[in-house]
């Protein structure tokens, strides 16, 4: 299917033309009717047969016809082209702004004894803002004046505009001269229309929402791409009202599956009143970035000479936005709610009520820093006066340092490189930084904390700025000067701290005391004596110059294999007094101890108050508590 929106001024006969193509009623209204007046959105369609073809080849047409079924001719064969018939009147430039909005192609109407009009050459600038670059010319109402002039005059003011060269057929919906040729132009414009891929993310903007008794709410619009199936689940534009797909209608028959482009019926579950309308949008889930801040390039005036005020149509929607002026083509809008906008985007901003003529905005970012900084705008329209508005990962990438990949996606930006963790994309040039950052913090940590000379994964992403602690690991695995112990990053291969002078000293008093009795562990009165705190013997035990057995339990680094021994000798299994007159120390020190014992290895319980060796631990089968290897730069004692 092709869609095609009608413009041109109002009363020179979109509606009879496309009645004449189709042989269906566009206006749905008795009032319209009764008035020849369009005052709401139209949809009609018609099949363009093989004939419509120049050369008569049926199977010219690239995409097929899936959708099947006779059209209002009677016609079989060929591919269906649907009209969204807009009105004209200057009242109702916003309905026709919702009309093309979605729509990619146009059938442009100008009445022969009329001619160029005022909402003929707004309807154009909204195209030309649009970027819309396929339309055929329809000179309407050949039978009451010579069409020539009036073709002669559109199709030089046309050509000024992005669509470019049209083509032209000069027609008559009362006598029918020149429908055959405008059917075969259509066709021609149809094949080509670029084919939009099937597998996209779906947002459909809609256009109307009604509710059929019995069954619920139905919704109407043009899908530009994607594929909607009966079943699949879509989130409303608040990001989350969730609804599953009850139906689908297209050209008024029953399809499980519809592929855009094509103008097609929802049949929502999940909706309440007033979710959905017109403005309103049905998205993929997880796909859409929803944003309410835009940094934008305008085309057709200076931001600068815009209201601080105007309304952006975009899709089927139109809100009033604030704008910000950047530089000399750019500008931030502030927007009154989110939409699910991504880079590239085109849309129109337009003052009420029409006294400038409509301006042309791409987007260029949909998550735009924030301005806080004297001059931050000057910088801002900087960055932003190369971009285009073409969807570039890389550069996005590069820009923003890092990113997540779903992020990037639902901005509409190719993923360009791999994740370096998770789901985080990283540009390499920013990412070879922050690792030379960490490098330093840590070595920087540890200059200032001897005692603790470890940083905290969770202090360096801080110190880095990262959003994710997963980053900080991912740079120290892929660096050579830091490496993770005890959870913790150190600049070393050795994970101790370096114990300043004082300290040492009152550790080695402590290992004084210990070697005249191995098992004796100080009390807390002799640390304090010594000047020792819960944070130096903290330090000393992970440098290796103590072992902690326990709460407030010091021994030399050792004792645990040492006491292991004893034991060994004592008949098995040995009772808790037993083991403590063996090792000569209290029952403070004993019960801790055999615990630890037990931990590493060493001993098990055999019943209550019975342990007993294990077997094979006569050589400090455990696990040991210091590794023998030492770093000549770990302190010595």
């Amino acid at each position: 299917m092709r869609v095609v929106a009608t413009a041109g001024h109002v009363d020179h006969g979109k509606s009879a033309l496309v009645r004449a193509l189709t042989g269906m009623e566009p206006d749905r209204f008795e009032e319209e009717r009764r008035r020849g007046l369009t005052l709401d959105l139209g949809f009609v369609w018609t099949r363009l047969g093989p004939d419509a073809d120049p050369a008569g080849n049926p199977d010219a047409d690239p995409a097929g016809g899936p959708e099947g079924g006779p059209d209002g001719n009677g016609g079989s064969g060929g591919e269906h082209i649907a009209f969204v018939d807009v009105p004209g009147h200057e009242r109702f430039v916003t309905t026709m702004l919702a009309g093309v909005g979605p729509v990619p192609a146009v059938l442009f109407v100008v009445a022969a004894d009329q001619g160029w009009q005022p909402q003929s050459q707004e309807h154009l600038e909204i195209l030309d803002a649009l970027g819309v670059r396929h339309a055929v010319l329809a000179v309407s109402r050949g039978d009451l004046a010579d069409p020539e002039p009036v073709r002669a005059d559109a199709v030089e003011r046309m050509a000024a505009t992005s669509l470019g060269t049209v083509p032209s057929v000069a027609v008559s919906a009362v006598t029918g001269a020149g429908l055959d040729e405008l059917r075969r132009a259509l066709a021609r414009l149809g094949r080509s229309l670029p084919v939009p891929p099937a597998g996209a993310d779906v947002r459909l903007w809609l256009d109307r929402a009604f509710t059929v008794r019995g069954q619920g709410t139905v919704v109407t619009g043009t899908l530009g791409a994607g594929t909607l199936r009966t079943g699949d689940r879509l989130v409303a534009g608040d990001g989350r009202t969730a609804l599953r797909v009850r139906g689908l209608q297209c050209l008024r028959e029953d399809r499980s599956a519809v592929s855009g482009a094509a103008r097609v019926a929802v049949h929502v579950h999940g909706a309440p009143g007033g979710v959905l309308g017109r403005g309103q949008v049905l998205l993929t889930p997880d796909r859409w970035l929803l944003t309410g801040l835009i940094d934008v390039r305008v085309r057709g005036a200076p931001p600068s000479d815009l209201p601080r005020t105007v309304t952006l149509h975009i899709g089927t929607a139109a809100v009033p936005v604030t704008v910000r002026p950047l530089g000399g083509d750019t500008a931030r809008l502030t927007l009154p709610r989110e939409l699910p906008l991504r880079v590239g985007d085109r849309a129109v901003l337009r003052e009420p009520g029409g006294r400038r003529s409509p301006c042309g905005v791409t987007v260029l970012d949909v998550r735009p820093p924030p301005l806080t900084r004297r001059g931050a705008a000057r910088a801002r329209a900087a960055e932003l006066a190369d971009l285009t508005g073409a969807p570039d990962g890389a550069a996005e990438l590069r820009r923003r340092g890092l990113v997540r990949r779903s992020e990037l996606a639902a901005m509409g930006l190719p993923a360009a490189t791999a994740p370096v963790a998770g789901d985080w994309l990283a540009d390499p040039a920013h990412w070879a930084a922050l690792r030379d950052r960490l490098e330093a913090e840590v070595e920087r940590h540890a200059a200032g904390h001897p005692l603790e000379p470890g940083l905290p994964p969770e202090a360096a992403r801080r110190l880095l700025g990262l959003p994710d602690r997963s980053l900080v690991d991912a740079l120290a695995a892929t660096s050579e000067k830091v490496h993770r112990a005890q959870g913790r990053l150190y600049g070393g291969a050795d994970a101790r701290p370096t114990l300043p002078p004082p300290v040492q000293a009152a550790v080695d008093e402590v290992r004084r005391d210990l070697l005249r009795a191995p098992f004796r562990a100080p009390e807390a009165g002799r640390l304090t004596e010594l000047g020792l705190t819960r944070r130096t013997v903290a330090a000393a035990v992970a440098a290796g110059a103590l072992l902690r057995v326990g709460d407030g339990i010091l021994l030399l680094p050792g004792a645990d294999v040492r006491a292991a021994a004893v034991l060994r000798g004592l008949p098995q299994p040995f009772t808790l007094s037993q083991a403590r007159r063996a090792l000569d120390t209290t029952r403070r020190v004993a019960v801790p101890l055999l615990e630890y014992l037990d931990a590493q290895g060493l001993t098990e319980r055999v019943d209550g108050p019975h342990r007993r060796c294990r077997a094979g631990t006569e050589s400090g089968g455990g696990r040991e508590s210091n590794p023998p290897a030492r770093d000549p730069r770990a302190p010595r004692f």
